[in-house]
């Protein structure tokens, strides 16, 4: 039987330790991201990020002897994927131009509890009327950490709250393809596409040329960082959702807050106020609770 087609086994435990590591490299690839915007234009630095994970996952393709054979619907759903990710990560890192890092992801992690919703809603996968209400209250933290940013920055909060529901999306869609594909010829597919996809925008774009997608030299440290990080992060991921539902990894990813805390403490010198640490509070809380009733399920 073919690999692609082999029927899936749930693997939790391992799912769970794979976002564990997707949560500590993502932030870290934001704040390259944050650093990068001070001199790059946002649609650039997506740019090079993509030409990063094309370059480093196409040889591995090759290296690891996985095959570039994807089904038809596997094809479709990498190329939906692809816009979903390319739109997510433009829109994080137009809010990192503007908010503090910390800030942002706190607002973006209205997402798993959105994704629990989709799961419910799209997938049929179970979600009890207390995890329900748990969302609730995760929105209701997502709105005290952005009343501060929004009195601050004005409306460019909602860059981070489209996140929210650009990547719910991207890990549904992600959760369905990895049956049909393996997760690093998948990434490399959607690297290339988007590279393809990227690259005639920005060179149709006035007053642009191919001189001017080429990064500065000094910056190509954090650049790199910026996609090798985002690479394995969102390589991470997929493996994690191969493992495991939806709906049992989306509350681990409160843990992508206090990492971002201290990265944008140690970087930046950012540090939530006294109303977004509330509202950091309650998310978390009411993501513990969700994995806690989930695991009861």
């Amino acid at each position: 039987m073919d690999a692609a087609a082999a029927p899936r086994i749930d693997r939790p435990a391992l799912g769970m330790a794979l976002m564990l590591g997707f949560c500590v490299t993502a932030p870290l690839s934001d704040a390259m991201a944050k650093i990068a915007a001070g001199t790059f234009p946002v649609l650039q630095l997506v740019f090079i990020r993509f030409v990063v994970q094309a370059v480093i996952l196409i040889p591995l393709v090759r290296l690891s002897g996985q095959s570039w054979r994807i089904s038809p619907l596997g094809w479709r759903l990498t190329g939906l994927r692809t816009v979903l990710q390319v739109t997510g990560i433009w829109l994080m890192t137009k809010g990192l131009t503007y908010l503090p890092l910390a800030d942002a992801l706190a607002i973006a992690f209205v997402m798993p509890f959105i994704l629990l919703l989709m799961g419910h809603m799209i997938l049929g996968e179970e979600v009890g009327p207390r995890r329900l209400a748990a969302c609730a209250v995760g929105f209701a933290g997502t709105l005290m950490v952005m009343q501060p940013s929004f009195v601050e920055v004005g409306w460019a909060v909602l860059y981070p709250l489209g996140v929210a529901f650009v990547f719910a999306a991207f890990m549904l869609v992600t959760r369905r393809v990895a049956s049909e594909a393996d997760p690093i010829p998948m990434q490399a597919a959607s690297g290339v596409m988007a590279v393809v996809g990227l690259g005639a925008l920005y060179l149709a774009l006035p007053n642009v040329g191919p001189v001017a997608l080429l990064p500065i030299t000094g910056h190509l440290p954090v650049l790199l960082a910026m996609g090798l990080l985002g690479t394995f992060g969102h390589l991470l991921m997929t493996w994690s959702l191969r493992h495991a539902p939806s709906a049992t990894l989306a509350p681990m990813q409160y843990l992508e807050i206090p990492v971002a805390a201290v990265i944008g403490l140690a970087i930046f010198g950012d540090w939530p106020d006294g109303l977004a640490l509330a509202g950091i509070a309650v998310i978390v809380a009411a993501g513990l609770y969700t994995l806690w009733r989930g695991r009861l399920a």
